[in-house]
């Protein structure tokens, strides 16, 4: 499928990587070409998002760029933006192929499904011989990151906020490489369930979240935000259980997961059916390829004719990479770091025909802008008064180590 669809100028590929989540009803679904676009500034981007899913009626694919906060709230964003993904893009797909078990179902309007099926099945990927190598420069050395952290710590002394979302930028400004093998290589070395291949002309996207932003299916929504992280021990299940035991138990982990899930409840209930939100699981310990990540899910009932666009600002951006309370945090977020971060910490994904909508969290990702050859790739973590700072860096690392270990840095 992927290789199929590389030929396009744009393309979505969403992948779920056969972690069978009950709230998937597709292991993977593709979206080729655009009939409509829909790009924008922050600026009225919700609205003028509700009246393109109005108008078409369709499948609609895209993204949420971290800097529609500038149009929720009175903020701004100064920071260098060198990748240049639109704040805000989505499109109506000419093809859709949804891949369910041993069912590959092709969705378009005019004839051709068989010869679409069978471009598909003939496809070969083209995989480069030569070995990838980027060096990358970073915003921060170890010792301004740590600094910055207690800069960040004096602010939640005096009051400001509780929480702070601290994001570093990695970065190469003449990179060359195939997209489609680095994602791959992520796909095999980091496969999660909200992984993401998304081509839009010059720009790419390779993703390999792992946690959900939002999701609506009929008149449920549901968020699951990701707070707290320990690295896994691949060679000794001993020692892996005894971190995810020490995640489980850890009192800053659990107290930052708290946090967030009272801001997603605040959130939600902007557009709940009062007394509908509540707490599914609280702090669930789940297993990925190079993590332990502990995991909420929150969620919600909405009135049958409450629109879309609306749901995702009254949550957006997600309060996992943001902090409490999220406008102060957002404040000091632009203060503090030092790259605009677009696309990361935003959001991909779709509404369907009938408004159901999934998207995720742009984590774990590689961004890249094929003309002028800059790669990105960002980490953070949960900045609060109790933490750490040479801690918060290593774990920054540690959330880079798959991106790290597939362009062989």
């Amino acid at each position: 499928m992927l290789s199929w669809a590389n030929q396009f100028s744009i393309c979505c590929f969403l992948d779920d990587h056969q972690y069978h989540l009950p709230e998937h009803s597709f292991e993977c679904i593709l979206a080729v070409n655009a009939q409509s676009i829909l790009r924008t500034g922050p600026h009225n981007a919700f609205e003028l998002l509700q009246t393109f899913i109005d108008q078409n009626n369709d499948w609609c694919f895209g993204h949420l760029g971290y800097d529609l906060k500038n149009g929720i709230e009175a903020l701004h964003s100064n920071n260098a933006d060198l990748v240049k993904f639109d704040d805000l893009f989505f499109f109506i797909p000419e093809i859709i192929l949804i891949l369910r078990g041993n069912e590959l179902r092709i969705g378009m309007k005019a004839s051709g499904h068989e010869a679409i099926a069978n471009a598909v099945f003939n496809a070969k990927p083209v995989l480069s011989s030569t070995p990838l190598h980027i060096e990358v420069k970073t915003r921060f050395t170890r010792a301004a990151y740590i600094d910055t952290v207690h800069k960040l710590q004096q602010h939640i002394l005096r009051g400001d906020c509780y929480e702070i979302n601290f994001c570093q930028e990695f970065y190469n400004e003449n990179a060359v490489i195939d997209p489609l093998q680095v994602y791959r290589s992520l796909s095999n070395e980091s496969p999660n369930p909200f992984s993401c291949y998304y081509k839009l002309e010059d720009k790419y996207l390779l993703c390999a979240s792992p946690e959900r932003y939002l999701r609506k299916s009929g008149n449920k929504v549901m968020s699951q935000p990701i707070k707290g992280t320990i690295r896994r021990n691949s060679n000794n299940e001993g020692a892996d259980m005894l971190n995810k035991e020490a995640l489980q138990h850890s009192a800053k982990e659990r107290s930052e997961n708290i946090m967030i899930v009272d801001l997603v409840r605040n959130d939600l209930a902007k557009v709940c059916i009062e007394g509908s939100v509540k707490v599914d699981e609280l702090m669930g310990i789940y297993a990925f390829p190079q993590v332990y990540q502990m995991i909420s899910t929150i969620s919600g009932e909405v009135e049958s004719k409450t629109p879309v666009a609306e749901l995702l600002k009254a949550t957006f951006p997600m309060g996992s990479m943001t902090g409490a309370p999220k406008k102060r945090v957002m404040q000091l977020i632009e203060q503090y770091e030092r790259s605009k971060r677009g696309l990361f910490s935003g959001a991909m994904g779709y509404i369907s025909p009938e408004k159901n909508m999934d998207f995720n969290v742009v984590i774990r990702s590689i961004l890249y802008n094929a003309s002028s050859r800059y790669l990105s790739f960002q980490a953070g973590s949960a900045i609060t008064y109790y933490s750490n700072a040479e801690a918060e860096y290593e774990e920054c690392l540690l959330k880079a180590a798959a991106i790290k270990k597939v362009l062989n840095i």
